[in-house]
């Protein structure tokens, strides 16, 4: 009954188990506008997970080109969108992150966590982590930055260690230590 209350006001989630709570991030609606020929459930999601890719390629306060292109490369191949909608949203995300939207970030990492399941939440949780490297470096910044959105998505401090390790070759922390300093760590 409340999820068809929600659903007539259009609040309702793609989980009628779960209820919109606080105040939803605007960035997240106005890429999900723009994602036209995907089911609407389908965009929120999307952008909730462009934005949060983006969050962490602004970690150390600026969005590459190459952080840019992997972000279009993992809305394009996860998406279900055509290229040109990936490279379009993926330049929303970045000059969106320009003008220094934090706030929204947050909003949109919750929105993120509200409407995918579990598999999506790990699978994104990965891609964060292949936006920061993309670049071949991972900064303490970024890390620090991916290691905030896990919290906030759920995962406990070892899910986001495991995760993170995939990528120990492109931390800067580990870089210049010798071999056997690596695997002592």
């Amino acid at each position: 009954m409340a999820h068809s209350i929600l659903s007539m006001l259009g609040l309702a989630t793609s989980h009628p188990g779960r209820q919109v709570q606080g105040p939803v991030s605007e960035a997240v609606e106005r890429i999900a506008e723009r994602l036209q020929g995907l089911d609407p459930e389908r965009a929120r999601f999307v952008a909730a997970f462009a934005m949060v890719l983006g969050r962490a390629a602004h970690a150390d306060l600026e969005v590459s080109t190459v952080e840019r292109d992997a972000i279009a490369d993992l809305l394009a191949a996860n998406g279900a969108m055509s290229r040109d909608q990936a490279e379009l949203v993926a330049d929303m995300v970045a000059h969106h992150h320009e003008l220094g939207g934090v706030a929204e970030d947050y909003l949109a990492t919750r929105e993120l966590k509200r409407v995918a399941n579990r598999a999506e939440l790990e699978a994104a949780l990965h891609a964060v982590f292949a936006v920061c490297a993309a670049d071949d470096s991972i900064t303490l910044e970024e890390e620090e930055e991916v290691r905030q959105v896990a919290s906030e998505l759920g995962f406990t401090h070892e899910e986001y260690v495991a995760a993170r390790a995939e990528y120990r070759d492109q931390r800067e922390v580990l870089r210049g230590l010798t071999k056997g300093d690596r695997e002592a760590r």
